[in-house]
């Protein structure tokens, strides 16, 4: 094992990406069923970000960033050479930074959410939307290609059980977008928009965490190579 990866800091550092993704989810669910008026059965949980606790959903989207960009400063200390030193890092830096710019960008009010929101789609949208949009496209498309980086360095290191974990949520993560956008509904009603949206970041957001919490363990000299 490599000096690397038995720094206490890289170790330090992975737990924050650890802790990121249940966090992540675990603050939307309380959410979801607390927050007057909000359904998670139609609503986005970028939604969540509006109204007057809107705070708090912007708070878990950049304290999560935060988390995960520290996270990816351990991946970068603690990965010894070979495939995916230099990338799989970047790339979850880049989803930090991502789910950062969500919190920093809400989204428009829409499909009735606060009150007195349009019953659809906003009819005009904000520039704080588009960024809102591009912010979630960094997301997905760094969490995409890490997914299929660190299949690759696993796959080079024997551990298939882990290579076939991250190309099958590199897989899933795009599917459940697609399916997002051909099974949504048309004007007041969404479909099963939201729920594939929250689809996605249970899955990614947890392999993340997952991901994090395997080079940890491995500095700590405890994980087996399959």
């Amino acid at each position: 094992m490599s000096d690397r990866l038995r720094s206490p800091s890289a170790r330090t550092l992975l737990t924050c990406g650890v802790v990121a993704g249940p966090l992540f989810v675990l603050v939307v669910l309380v959410q979801d069923y607390t927050r007057p008026g909000f359904d998670p059965r139609r609503h986005p949980l970028s939604l969540l970000s509006l109204g007057d606790l809107g705070w708090v959903q912007i708070a878990n989207f950049m304290i999560t960033g935060v988390l995960f960009a520290a996270s990816a400063a351990g991946l970068r200390r603690a990965l010894a050479a070979g495939p995916g030193h230099t990338w799989g890092p970047l790339l979850i830096g880049l989803y930090g930074m991502g789910l950062v710019g969500a919190g920093v960008f809400v989204s428009d009010p829409a499909f009735g959410y606060p009150a007195g929101a349009p019953a659809g789609l906003p009819g005009t949208t904000s520039a704080h939307y588009v960024l809102h949009g591009v912010s979630f496209g960094v997301v997905l498309v760094s969490l995409i290609g890490a997914c299929f980086v660190f299949a690759r360095r696993f796959a080079a290191q024997g551990a298939r059980g882990w290579a076939l974990y991250c190309a099958a949520t590199g897989v899933a993560l795009p599917v459940c977008y697609a399916l997002a956008g051909l099974y949504s509904g048309n004007g007041a009603d969404p479909g099963p928009l939201s729920l594939w949206l929250r689809a996605i970041a249970l899955l990614g957001w947890l392999w993340a965490a997952a991901l994090a919490l395997r080079v940890r363990t491995l500095s700590e000299g405890r994980g087996a190579t399959r």
